[in-house]
């Protein structure tokens, strides 16, 4: 990344203090961004982040990774509607105009693909604008038999289930505890921006502390129901299998993808004009506060990084940072780890809780970056 310019300052200092000091900072790197030898060539056809150009808090839309379970569907904003049923005393349809004349409520949060690797960048952080999904379901009065609430979703496909196919929209779950907690959203601006159809347009769900597979886009029907729903993304698909040694044998439990697991990543390290290394990374959780972060470099003792307080909020990833002042020439690895306020850290890949996990869904192992210095 190349040093900002005496104009590029300016337009910087109109922005506010911490621009300024984003931009103080900047102006003070050499040109030099190590990478890592582990890093891909990024593919705008298949966005992700990449974690050796990010700076920003907020991830650029070029940056924000997309998933379609069945395509990316076209569906018309003027006659969208939607549609609350099931178990509920007063079912109702909305109309995109009629949710954006409720109470707007924007709100940065980070979302992870359940899929993302250990030290993937199937990860942004956005502002998603939109209107609280818990009075929505108030009004419609919920009733006391029901206890899940389901989002379906316009895209739909073939699916076929004991011998026979059948058409099925994607569709995800929820308890209706947690989908009426004032946290949720049903968004329709990402960025300030209107909503892209690759992700989700005309309106998503928002769940933060979820993983993104929760976040069902092109939102279209929400029905209360009074037993669990299982379709191919709630129990056949988006399943973690891990077991655990009991004595002398193994118990197996499958668990459908749900919150987001405590993790951190070493994500650019930039040589500096004084010579000193800064390793970045970020880390982040479900939303329970983190404690710190520490860091690995090859095999000396953990030692503590930088937590950046330049912006935060509840569900959103925190930048760390450390100097490494005594680098030397030559091979290197780095591991970060988080550990969060009620003691809990994230695990090295010999834990069992990582050892003993089949699939890779929820890969949230400490991650080995390598450079060469």
């Amino acid at each position: 990344m190349g040093l900002l310019d005496r104009r590029q300052m300016l337009v910087f200092s109109t922005l506010g203090p911490a621009f300024t000091r984003y931009a103080a900072a900047m102006a003070q790197e050499a040109d030099e961004v190590i990478p890592f030898a582990d890093t891909t060539p990024f593919n705008p056809e298949r966005p992700r982040l990449p974690w050796e150009q990010t700076t920003a808090w907020i991830t650029p839309k070029d940056h924000f990774f997309r998933v379609g379970h069945y395509g990316f569907p076209d569906v018309d904003a003027a006659k969208w509607k939607l549609d609350i049923a099931g178990l509920v005393e007063r079912p109702r349809s909305f109309t995109l105009d009629e949710l954006k004349k409720r109470k707007l409520v924007e709100k940065a949060t980070t979302i992870e693909c359940s899929g993302n690797p250990a030290a993937g960048g199937l990860i942004g952080n956005a502002r998603w604008k939109g209107t609280p999904l818990a009075p929505l379901l108030k009004e419609c009065g919920v009733k006391p038999e029901g206890i899940e609430a389901v989002f379906f979703a316009a895209d739909n496909g073939v699916e076929k289930i004991r011998g026979a196919e059948y058409t099925q929209h994607f569709a995800r779950s929820l308890s209706v505890r947690e989908a009426i907690k004032d946290t949720l959203l049903l968004a329709w601006e990402m960025n300030g921006e209107p909503l892209a159809k690759h992700h989700g347009a005309p309106v998503r769900l928002i769940v933060p502390g979820w993983y993104g597979i929760c976040w069902v886009k092109w939102l279209e029907r929400i029905e209360i129901h009074d037993r669990a729903f299982l379709s191919r993304f709630m129990g056949r698909d988006y399943v973690t299998i891990r077991g655990e040694k009991q004595g002398g044998q193994t118990i197996w439990r499958e668990t459908s993808v749900g919150r987001m697991n405590l993790k951190a990543v070493v994500g650019r390290a930039v040589r500096r004009n004084n010579g000193v290394i800064r390793i970045m990374g970020a880390a982040w959780s479900d939303g329970t506060p983190l404690q710190k972060v520490e860091l690995r470099i090859d095999e000396v003792p953990w030692m503590p990084a930088a937590l950046s307080r330049e912006n935060s909020a509840p569900f959103c990833w925190t930048f760390w940072s450390h100097d490494w002042k005594d680098a030397r020439p030559g091979e290197h690895t780095l591991v970060a780890r988080a550990i969060d306020v009620r003691g809990k850290t994230q695990p090295g890949p010999d834990d069992a809780l990582i050892t003993m996990k089949k699939t890779y869904w929820e890969a949230n192992q400490q991650a080995v970056r390598k450079i060469k210095l």
